[in-house]
């Protein structure tokens, strides 16, 4: 099973096995955020808490009855640990797999975190006063189909379309063997139709351009790390925008609000993902929310980081060495190795 950790410092991939214990992911949440007491939440964007220290440390995580599988798990510091810090009042600090209570201290009311004020670990949010809205990243389950379900997102409101738009893709490659040959495939069309309809198998440029014209809307994609704007079907009356952080993709969404326009709402019922293309706020408003994204290292550096094959348990340095494996093998489940 993946999950992707958002912590403080940056975000990272954690690859478990079915028998990983709930001591097994706190060890690998405090390795990937270095924080020694944390809290957890899952289930964006309507985020529930995740409290580890209430279940058996040696209980397998597939038993606890919540799917974590492509979850997204938001951790920030634990409150009690953050206001003793500030205080430089000590607290106990128990290890992941212990069960003991932190010592107590006393914190003032009004030191506590208002609900209705971002936390530092929610996806950014970006004022934008002549939309009337907040525009908000929307983060898709990260399962291989992440590209699918933001597209799906925008253009079909509804992100669990995944198999109907890689039919699409597949439907469309087979129709143009001209275009879409095996020197830009890398593999001969019948096979890579075949391939991409496999639910393991990650999209990319030649998904966006296919599914860019087959729904005659212009596809925006920003590279976080970079910032640069990727177009397809450029000229199309309409775009969506998707983010894309190396080896993952989200949404960008305007989501109503009230003045000032500082907090989206958390659900997503009332977005707009689908934009005039001569709007040029648009663009501008979502470059800045990369901006951020960038400055948290909401990104994988593909050309150096370590994957692992999920099938066969190798790993391998960069995108490169990925694509040089699956060639070779036909194994195309990859994570970042932690």
């Amino acid at each position: 099973m993946r999950m992707r950790v958002r912590g403080p410092s940056g975000q990272s991939t954690v690859t478990l096995d079915e028998s990983a214990t709930v001591h097994d992911l706190q060890r690998e949440i405090a390795q990937c955020t270095s924080l020694t007491s944390f809290d957890v939440k899952y289930g964006y964007p309507n985020l529930q808490p995740l409290d580890l220290d209430q279940l058996e440390p040696n209980q397998t995580i597939s038993d606890i009855g919540i799917n974590l599988n492509g979850e997204q798990l938001i951790v920030a510091q634990r409150e009690t640990q953050r206001e003793a810090q500030a205080s430089n009042i000590p607290i106990s600090q128990p290890g992941p797999a212990t069960q003991q209570p932190v010592q107590q201290t006393s914190i003032s009311q009004t030191s506590q975190p208002s609900a209705d004020q971002p936390s530092a670990d929610d996806p950014p949010e970006i004022a934008s006063p002549d939309h009337a809205g907040t525009f908000v990243l929307r983060v898709m389950p990260d399962d291989n189909s992440c590209l699918f379900r933001a597209v799906g997102a925008a253009v079909m409101d509804d992100m669990d379309t995944m198999v109907e738009l890689r039919s699409i893709v597949a439907g469309s490659i087979h129709s143009n063997p001209d275009e879409y040959s095996e020197a830009i495939l890398g593999k001969k069309p019948d096979a890579y139709c075949q391939w991409i309809q496999n639910e393991e198998s990650w999209g990319g440029a030649i998904e966006l351009k296919i599914l860019s014209e087959y729904f005659n809307i212009e596809i925006c994609s920003i590279d976080v790390q970079t910032l640069h704007i990727f177009q397809f079907n450029e000229g199309a009356p309409t775009r969506c925008i998707v983010v894309y952080s190396g080896i993952h993709y989200d949404v960008l969404a305007l989501s109503p609000s009230n003045p000032p326009y500082t907090r989206a709402n958390p659900l997503a019922d009332g977005d707009t993902k689908i934009f005039e293309s001569v709007d040029p706020v648009v663009l501008k408003k979502a470059k800045e929310l990369c901006q951020v994204l960038q400055s948290k290292h909401y990104y994988t550096d593909t050309s150096g980081f370590l994957v692992r094959c999920n099938t066969c348990g190798g790993s391998f340095t960069g995108e490169k060495g990925a694509t040089k494996h699956a060639s070779e093998t036909g194994h195309y489940d990859f994570g970042e190795a932690t």
